[in-house]
């Protein structure tokens, strides 16, 4: 018997009241948060957020086997029959936390030569550094890496900020949970400031905050917000800023206790198409971008002297119920109405693929330097020589050949037909350490929508799709 399909009833809602207006020509940071996909897939990744279990720290209390030796994950792996010693399950994940912010840097200089000024950073960048035993301060092992870092922000002007997770509230009744919140904020503050970015910049480096759960009584968990927002160091309480979400809290629920408590209110125009003040405001871009409002949110920025950011994201298309409607779209399709001088934070499961998507749309800035990359293929990583085939070889030159028509690069190289006993050394590629994972001479980081798979090497024995080729 066939289960019939129940729409919830929040689908009958009024249809939204979108604003008309877009904020062009624009002026405003784009940025995305904590991941790049194109150098995450890189031959060697760089990205800023490994982690590991508890049970690694534990087990790497134990010496290698071979300590005069790199780590193997079956070679030379920790000896558990040698005494264990805390120091060592510290460095192990303290390591991994400087990897993190090592390839920081990488990020930052490739989003400035992508027109890219504005990066949310992995609140996993020092794994487990909050937490209540096998926590860590980030001074001194730490301090002058993130000095690094922040001296390359400096110098290209990048924005910097950090969103704490969502266990992170300060309204919880459990202690604690408040325990937990207030460590995880001192982490948070301490990796900021360790930047050690200009005045304007440090500022600007805030930590976004979501209020959390209700607990049956709003009124009650804002008065333990209160009690708990005023026991915070003054360290934390400049940089601390709140966000609406998309479960219970609306922008008019949190607008008048930042008034109240001088904290900075982040509008994410997502989750206010989800939570929403019905009395007040309608679902869409077009009442919540009203002057009167808009005003009141930018002044609890301008008070505290920090520049303003917004989020903007999309609910997956065919999204009906509320829970699927919190999922964000891999890509955006449009600017929100926000002032164009804004710095906006596209929060999007593509990552800088939804800046770029929104670069070439609407020719903001910087447009002209992305191009499209060449699949599974890329000319910014290094190759060792290798022995192909004849046959292989006219597969891969045909191969080429096709990928490169939209461009109006051809290659007439293709090895003559002959025998598979045939073989021939393809000469390697030298790539300078400092344009590795850059893009290459063309700049080709962009893959379409979709098309995630261009972003590695085709595995060894799988078939090229077949590629529809159109003017």
């Amino acid at each position: 018997m066939e289960v019939p399909i129940v729409i919830e009833r929040g689908a009958a809602r009024p249809p939204p009241v979108n604003s008309d207006y877009l904020p062009l020509p624009w002026r405003g940071r784009l940025g995305y948060a904590c991941l790049n996909t194109y150098l995450r897939s890189a031959k060697t990744p760089i990205f800023s957020s490994r982690t590991c279990r508890m049970a690694s720290i534990i087990e790497h209390r134990h010496p290698l086997r071979d300590p005069s030796q790199p780590e193997h994950p079956v070679k030379n792996r920790p000896d558990k029959s040698k005494k264990a010693r805390k120091e060592l399950g510290d460095k192990f994940v303290q390591d991994l936390g400087l990897a993190n912010a090592r390839d920081i840097i990488k990020m930052l200089k490739w989003n400035d030569k992508y027109g890219i000024k504005f990066l949310r950073l992995s609140s996993e960048m020092f794994p487990f550094a909050s937490h209540l035993q096998h926590g860590y301060r980030l001074a001194p092992f730490a301090s002058e890496l993130l000095a690094e870092v922040g001296k390359v922000a400096a110098e290209l002007g990048h924005r910097l900020t950090t969103h704490p997770g969502q266990f992170t509230q300060l309204g919880s009744p459990r202690k604690e949970v408040i325990d937990a919140a207030i460590r995880d904020l001192e982490y948070h503050d301490e990796m900021l400031t360790l930047l050690r970015l200009p005045e304007q910049q440090d500022r600007d480096a805030v930590m976004i905050l979501h209020m959390g759960g209700v607990y049956g009584d709003k009124a009650a968990t804002l008065d333990r917000f209160r009690k708990n927002y005023a026991t915070l160091s003054p360290s934390i309480k400049a940089r601390l800023v709140l966000e609406n979400d998309d479960v219970s809290w609306s922008v008019h629920d949190l607008l008048p206790i930042c008034e109240e408590l001088n904290i900075p209110l982040v509008l994410d125009y997502h989750h206010h198409n989800i939570v929403f003040d019905s009395t007040q405001c309608r679902e869409g871009t077009f009442d919540i971008s009203q002057p009167e409002l808009q005003e009141r949110i930018a002044a609890t920025w301008k008070c505290k002297g920090i520049t303003q950011k917004m989020h903007y994201s999309e609910p997956c298309p065919g999204a009906v119920t509320p829970r699927d409607r919190r999922k964000h779209s891999p890509r955006v399709a449009t600017l929100p109405p926000c002032p164009p001088d804004m710095d906006l934070m596209i929060e999007a499961k593509d990552k800088e693929q939804a800046v770029f998507e929104l670069m070439r749309n609407f020719k903001l800035p910087g447009f002209e330097k992305i191009n499209d990359m060449v699949p599974y293929e890329r000319d910014d990583e290094p190759r060792l020589p290798v022995q192909l085939s004849r046959k292989k070889q006219k597969a891969a030159a045909h191969f080429k050949r096709k990928r490169a028509v939209s461009d109006s690069i051809s290659d007439h190289n293709g090895a003559s037909a002959g025998g598979d006993e045939q073989c021939q050394q393809v000469p390697g590629k030298e790539v300078p350490l400092d344009e590795v994972a850059m893009g290459g001479p063309q700049n080709r980081v962009y893959w379409p929508p979709g098309r995630e798979d261009w972003l590695r090497p085709l595995k060894r024995g799988a078939k090229v799709p077949n590629i529809v080729e159109t003017d």
